[in-house]
């Protein structure tokens, strides 16, 4: 797996796309640091971005290369070698290359900007903690997608409607649920709905960290009292490590199933 992994690493390294992640990034991080003094505002502007465009970046750029390798994959699987191996080792290549570029897109410019003498490190670190996990599910649920669909088309569309539900259409649907319930206690069912949506779980616990869920009213007093407690950091983590896993099993099941 390892040697599969490493070559789907360095095959997306070469690939111009990651490059042209990594200096998205880059320059994204240089503009905002230019514009903004305040090295807190500039991550509160990164995490608008990140939480939105991390998703959708994995999951096209896992289906892309899994259709793309389908070739080669169909080689290696001529191959006295293990299928869990094969697939396990060129989904983790894509996710951590693009954690990667991501990490250090972002990391380098804030870097010399003097993050480590600012008080915003911690910040800044729970949002490229939050964006690799991110990368890291959504990736896993593209290459399921891929490997459900054989046809590109169905399989692009998938993907972009599951990134377009969990990103936009879940947001509104939990919204007019609220809404709705309005008079019912909907304090358990509100943290609930959070923990079941990684975008939003990932968005719930930068705004906790940068101390502004004031401006969330009675909910942001509702999800500071769970997700700002030590407990409820560890529960959305669990909760994040959850997500990755569940993907990752289900892409080991069903390459051993699915007839090539």
């Amino acid at each position: 797996m390892l040697k599969i992994l490493k070559y789907s690493f360095y095959d997306l390294m070469r690939s111009r796309w990651s490059y042209v992640y990594f200096a998205f990034y880059l320059l994204l991080g240089i503009v905002l640091l230019f514009l903004n003094n305040d090295l807190s505002k500039a991550v509160i502007t990164l995490m608008n971005v990140i939480i939105v465009l991390v998703p959708l970046i994995g999951t096209i750029f896992g289906v892309m290369y899994y259709y793309n390798s389908q070739e080669f994959t169909e080689l290696l699987l001529a191959q006295p070698i293990k299928r869990s191996s094969i697939f396990l080792g060129q989904y983790l290549g894509v996710a951590l290359s693009l954690s990667m570029s991501l990490i250090l897109g972002l990391g380098i410019p804030f870097v010399f900007y003097g993050l480590f003498e600012s008080s915003a490190i911690w910040d800044f670190s729970l949002l490229l903690i939050t964006g690799t996990f991110l990368t890291l599910i959504f990736t896993a649920l593209a290459f399921n997608i891929a490997l459900s669909n054989e046809n590109k088309i169905k399989g692009f569309g998938y993907a972009i409607l599951l990134w377009l539900f969990l990103a936009v259409i879940y947001d509104g649907l939990f919204l007019m649920t609220l809404i709705m319930f309005e008079d019912y206690p909907l304090d358990k069912l509100s943290l609930i709905g959070t923990m079941l949506n990684p975008i939003d779980l990932s968005r719930t616990l930068i705004l906790l960290k940068l101390d502004i869920s004031a401006l969330l009213g009675y909910t942001g007093a509702v999800f500071k009292q769970f997700f700002g407690t030590s407990f409820g950091l560890i529960v959305s983590f669990v909760m994040l490590t959850f997500w990755v896993v569940m993907p990752v099993l289900r892409i080991v099941f069903k390459s051993k199933k699915k007839d090539f």
